[in-house]
């Protein structure tokens, strides 16, 4: 299975990866299927059914929005999060949808949207199914999909083929385990960003590949600078004030001695973390670091780098970026990063891990250092659940997201003092995460039914 950095690293909307932006996804691919089979003439409406992790916190993620989005045709990577409101309104008053010049769907939200939070489909817990239907109701078509973390959709036959990709294409370095990829940078004397580029090369050209990799940058920068600048409450009912721009505005008033705290640093990635987290929760245009749930870390560490990492540069946050794709591809493709399958562990910790060897690599450390700070980052994260209050990606989302930031750069630290030899290894410390999840009782996995999600009176 060949991914692509930008698989692991997708322009989209909050709040969530698996319960936002795949659903849309998958009814955009079903509107596809639909015409794909020639039934336009004869399709009165869409019958979409929701299973486990969905059903549970869908509502609290966005879930139904994101479904009437993805038949209005729209992408997570290109509406307009300004025009959404617009869009949800007029279909409610107008009871349709217009999925295209040539589909116009009947939809009373009641009927044509159906939570199931006793049912599962049998693959993965974030199902769902669509159904096409003629104007007596009969059945023309049906498809079930899996938002199975990150943005990732597959539908029941690739998931029924132990998750197998559609793109198969040869690759000049390919590895999948880390002890592959290190021993192709030391084989080949190149560093791990350098092992991604020319993988990448196979799908696009240096100029595409530089200038995507910056988009992306841009675009997590554009999140922190809209995160310090809007205050108020988050949406969903919990009345969650925003914090990052109060710190922002209280961290660029502060004196010559208050910069002489060497712990203000912490104020500043805590900042950029809450930032990017409090716009996902808005429901704001973030960058899927491999998540939305844990969005923030990547842009956090990467701002850490840029700020207060002396002789900092363009190509270090390129290199950032492609070094923790490598990391999240080895989870995606030999664990998970879903909240919803392994708990926040799959979230946060996977983003930690990522996060820790990107910035490794912005410093020059070896691949064998790098994978040393990837692997530290993820120990310290197993075990870590998924219970979010009321289904909204606030508590203890938010915060998560801030305390994954410090572990990356700790863990960093702490492999730039060792020598690159450990006793854990980063392919042990994957396969201990995914037993670990596949271990967790399911109330702690993106269901609200455990932990914090029961213990805490919901404003």
């Amino acid at each position: 299975m060949a991914v692509s950095v930008f698989d692991l690293f997708k322009i989209g909307i909050g709040p969530s990866s698996s319960h936002t932006v795949g659903p849309m996804r998958a009814a955009n691919m079903f509107i596809a299927q639909v015409m794909s089979h020639n039934l336009q003439s004869r399709i009165n409406s869409i019958k979409t059914e929701l299973y486990g992790s969905l059903s549970h916190t869908g509502r609290g993620h966005g879930t139904d929005k994101a479904i009437i989005l993805g038949l209005l045709g729209e992408e997570p990577d290109t509406v307009d999060p300004d025009r959404i409101p617009g869009l949800l309104e007029q279909v409610e008053s107008e009871q349709k949808i217009q999925a295209n010049e040539s589909i116009t769907l009947q939809f009373k939200i009641k009927k044509h949207l159906v939570w199931h939070k006793r049912k599962k489909l049998p693959l993965h817990s974030n199902g769902m199914q669509f159904t096409a239907l003629d104007e007596e109701g009969n059945e023309l078509l049906r498809k079930a999909y899996y938002s199975v973390g990150g943005g990732f959709i597959l539908a029941h036959s690739h998931m029924a083929k132990e998750h197998i990709m559609e793109d198969d294409s040869d690759l000049p370095y390919p590895f999948t385990s880390g002890d592959e990829l290190i021993e192709s940078c030391n084989k080949n004397n190149m560093t791990i960003a350098q092992i991604m580029y020319a993988n990448e090369l196979t799908w696009r050209s240096q100029t595409d590949i530089e200038q995507q990799l910056d988009q992306i940058w841009q675009a997590m920068e554009s999140c922190v600078q809209r995160g310090v600048k809007a205050d108020g409450v988050l949406p969903g009912g919990l009345k969650v004030a925003r914090r990052a721009p109060k710190i922002y505005r209280d961290l660029d008033l502060k004196s010559e001695k208050d910069l002489a705290d060497p712990l203000t640093v912490l104020d500043w990635i805590n900042m950029y973390a809450l930032a990017v987290s409090e716009e996902n929760a808005a429901g704001g245009r973030v960058v899927t670091a491999p998540t939305n749930g844990a969005a923030g870390i990547i842009p956090a560490v990467l701002h850490y780098y840029k700020e207060f990492v002396p002789d900092s540069n363009q190509q270090g946050i390129r290199d950032f970026l492609l070094t923790a794709a490598a990391v999240g591809i080895l989870y995606k493709t030999k664990a998970s990063i879903s909240g919803a399958e392994v708990g926040c562990q799959g979230e946060v910790g996977v983003a930690s891990s990522m996060a820790a060897a990107g910035l490794a690599a912005a410093l020059k450390l070896s691949p064998d250092e790098i994978e040393n700070a990837a692997e530290i980052a993820m120990e310290h994260n197993l075990g870590l659940t998924c219970d979010p209050i009321g289904g909204l990606v606030q508590i203890p989302c938010i915060e998560r997201n801030a305390m994954g930031s410090i572990k990356s750069i700790n863990a960093v630290r702490m492999a730039d003092r060792n020598d690159g030899t450990h006793t854990v290894s980063l392919d042990k410390v994957i396969k201990t995460m995914k037993e670990t999840g596949d271990d967790m009782k399911e109330h702690y996995k993106e269901t609200s039914r455990g932990g914090l999600a029961v213990n805490i009176i919901e404003c």
